[in-house]
């Protein structure tokens, strides 16, 4: 058993847009006791590609058989499948559809072992704080590279005229979405983490962000959150989402 238990929770507003394009969910496995799966997905213009992500992850995630002992190279693969499998889906109903469905993806897999594995795909983000500092946070330093070493000059990509191809997207089929893993071991009890889509986190430091989770429950910090971020957009934000999830001492009997 883990010295830690999770307490976790998500949270979403509308923000000044007509419909909320963001989905976000928690789930456990059905073969893996102790496994927890967060997904976060920002859909582009509609809902179709963020459902189809926590479709997906559903489907691959219930397949998924939890080891007895640490196993990351597994755990980063229960994402790529994720992210790998709803691209191509989003990418055959488009043929169908003749319209192409979008979406960003972020997400977080924390085994009972103390271990914990996140992908990401676009501009939603995931953050690690520990004890309310940010300890990391995912970016797009490494896709950013990836176009350096393609001979793309990073001054060159806004304007490039073939911009289309460098949006790193689910659901893009001019180019294969660019996923970017991180890695966690010896999780504790004071550990947190927060994915959420740019609705929220383009409002706030990391700083505060940390602050704002480790102080409160999951409930109360995502609702503290939403309505600073109301304020500071003056009511004209986009999609806000979020999931956090908080590790914390088990109580001794």
């Amino acid at each position: 058993m883990s010295e830690f238990k999770i307490e976790a929770g998500t949270a979403q507003h509308i923000g000044n847009q007509p419909q909320q394009n963001d989905r976000v969910a928690l789930m456990t496995g059905a073969r893996a006791p102790g496994y927890v799966l967060a997904l976060l997905s920002d859909g582009l213009n509609s809902t179709s590609g963020a459902e189809q992500v926590l479709h997906t992850g559903k489907q691959v995630f219930d397949l998924y058989k939890g080891s007895d002992h640490a196993d990351l190279p597994r755990m980063e693969q229960v994402l790529r499948d994720i992210v790998h499998e709803a691209h191509m889906v989003m990418c055959m109903n488009a043929i169908a559809a003749k319209t192409e469905a979008h979406a960003s993806f972020v997400g977080l897999l924390i085994s009972p072992h103390g271990e914990a594995v996140w992908a990401h795909v676009g501009d939603s983000r995931l953050y690690r704080f520990v004890s309310g500092e940010c300890a990391s946070r995912s970016g797009d330093g490494e896709y950013i590279d990836s176009l350096v070493a393609d001979r793309l000059p990073i001054e060159a990509a806004r304007n490039h005229r073939h911009s289309k191809l460098l949006i790193n997207l689910l659901g893009n089929s001019r180019k294969e979405p660019f996923v970017t893993v991180g890695r966690h071991t010896d999780l504790a009890p004071g550990d947190s983490f927060l994915l959420c889509s740019d609705g929220l986190w383009h409002f706030f430091t990391d700083k505060e962000l940390g602050a704002a989770v480790h102080r409160k429950a999951p409930r109360a910090a995502s609702e503290r959150l939403i309505e600073k971020a109301a304020e500071r957009s003056q009511e004209k934000g986009g999609n806000c989402s979020m999931a956090i999830i908080k590790l914390v001492a088990r109580e001794t009997p």
